[in-house]
């Protein structure tokens, strides 16, 4: 998101924000309702479409471009849950069990599947694409859940190998690799982190075996996408990136720290329940043209979302 919001901001691009600022309604499945000042009455162009939502290929069209470039990105069920339980601890079905270990002893005790929230705990990644995350799990609807997501997006991305994704997005919106240089952002500290066994990891791939056959099919459909870019040239251009974000962390970023330790208090990231969400400190005495690059290289994703929001606003682009 803080990509595509550098990449917007920079060239003057025209996003689709959500009425609700932050996100489209989510949980809910998206609608146009739910974009800022649309309507079908008048003409309007839009960008970038980037905050949280329920996918819904149908409504998102009649917003977008024809020719608009539609791209995701797929994270290890496994890594994902473990987060999720961290992040929302305090949703309806892990809210009453202890630890994760003893959601996975007995899930059904603890899931509410009518509940709005329940995607939290299962299938989040199918939720969001617009899926069925309580659906029938046999070899044909894996197939047909795999399918559909194949034929919606151009791109799918794999969050454990976040550094060849970027290289791809890069080559096929034909960018530059400083259009998609990041640095790790929403990062919990060490002690919102659970280590996790191997049999509950065993257990987490069973109950979100949804997300686990969608990933497993696209982190294949990845590497065949990376070998068809050549693996050669993907190893150089990911060993350029790193340099180029070595360089750009070292001269902008001072450390990596807890909240309470942000010298700038408005770069605070949100907090959510049960995880803590680490900051950065920008070095002192940054010129005037690097300080807006480190800024926004790091600013939280609300922060950030609130700024563009405001500076569309004041231009006049979006009704309020």
């Amino acid at each position: 998101m803080n990509i595509l919001f550098r990449y917007g901001e920079s060239h003057n691009l025209t996003f689709a924000f959500p009425t609700i600022k932050f996100h489209y309604d989510y949980p809910n499945f998206f609608s146009t309702l739910n974009v800022s000042g649309f309507s079908t009455e008048k003409e309007q162009n839009y960008n970038i479409m980037c905050h949280h939502m329920r996918f819904h290929l149908p409504e998102v069209q009649k917003i977008m471009p024809s020719d608009t470039f539609y791209f995701t990105i797929l994270r290890n069920p496994v890594t994902l849950m473990e987060s999720s339980f961290a992040y929302y601890r305090d949703s309806s079905s892990f809210i009453r069990a202890r630890n994760i270990e003893t959601f996975l002893s007995n899930p059904n005790r603890y899931y509410q599947n009518m509940s709005y929230d329940s995607a939290f705990a299962k299938n989040l990644m199918t939720f969001d694409l617009g899926f069925n995350h309580n659906g029938p799990e046999s070899e044909e609807q894996f197939k047909l859940l795999c399918q559909s997501v194949d034929a919606m997006f151009d791109l799918v991305l794999i969050a454990e190998y976040f550094d060849e994704s970027l290289v791809l997005l890069k080559d096929a919106l034909c960018w530059t690799l400083d259009d998609v240089l990041s640095i790790p952002l929403n990062t919990r500290s060490d002690r919102s982190r659970h280590v996790l066994s191997a049999q509950t990891e065993e257990k987490i791939k069973s109950w979100n075996q949804l997300d686990w056959q969608l990933y497993m099919y696209f982190k294949n459909s990845f590497w065949n996408r990376v070998e068809r870019f050549g693996k050669e040239r993907m190893e150089k251009e990911v060993e350029e990136l790193r340099r180029r974000r070595a360089q750009v962390s070292e001269k902008c970023l001072d450390n990596q720290v807890e909240p309470y330790q942000l010298r700038d208090k408005s770069m605070v990231p949100y907090q959510p329940f049960a995880a803590r969400i680490l900051g950065y400190n920008l070095k002192p005495g940054l010129r005037r043209e690097e300080q807006q690059l480190c800024h926004r290289l790091v600013l939280p994703e609300l922060q950030y979302s609130e700024l563009l929001w405001t500076k569309h606003y004041k231009t006049g682009e979006v009704s309020p």
